[in-house]
């Protein structure tokens, strides 16, 4: 059996997240996506390691041979006492590869399996649990970028709507380039 362990704080989980379980859960037989305790991110998080593990879980309930875990110290550590065949990180672009190298580099040195990177899906590309905290608390829709779970999780802990009603378009602006029968163009008088 091949076991991967996909590694994150996951402060929210998101849905290129979630597509990253799925495509590992392709290679390999077992994943665990291991959420971790990153000392670098205290200041920014906003869910409790349990509230993590419990919206990862919903999250990836359909997925089969995946397993949400916490990571309590060192990956190299968990990855040991697992028996990982390899680690599995996301990358959305080149500023996550700088990141990620490094790290992959470390554990390898502590005795961690080699690190395989899968590239982002192209619709979840510009997705971090970052960018969702921070449209999130300015009220914006994330809907599309997390998992339901989620969108209504963040919605309690800012205290917002779960999922801001579409606003009307201000005067001038045009619903669709090409209106249908059943869509007006809105103009200016």
């Amino acid at each position: 059996m091949t076991l991967a362990v996909y590694p994150g704080t996951f402060d929210p989980i998101t849905l290129g997240h979630v597509d990253v379980v799925r495509r590992a859960a392709a290679l390999f037989d077992h994943v665990i996506l291991g959420i971790a305790h990153n000392a670098a991110k205290d200041g920014a998080r906003l869910f409790r390691i349990e509230e993590r593990v419990a919206l990862a879980r919903t999250a990836l309930a359909d997925v089969a041979g995946v397993e949400v875990a916490v990571v309590p110290g060192l990956l190299a550590e968990f990855c040991a006492q697992r028996g990982a065949d390899a680690i599995v990180k996301g990358l959305r672009n080149g500023t996550d590869f700088d990141a990620e190298v490094p790290m992959a580099l470390v554990n390898r040195k502590l005795g961690a399996p080699e690190t395989l990177f899968l590239t982002a899906a192209p619709t979840h590309a510009h997705v971090s649990s970052s960018l969702v905290k921070e449209v999130a608390r300015h009220g914006g829709d994330v809907r599309a970028m997390v998992p339901d779970d989620v969108a209504a999780a963040l919605a309690r802990a800012l205290g917002g709507p779960p999922s801001p009603a579409a606003a009307e378009p201000p005067p001038g602006a045009f619903l669709h380039d090409n209106p249908g029968p059943s869509q007006k163009r809105r103009t200016n008088p």
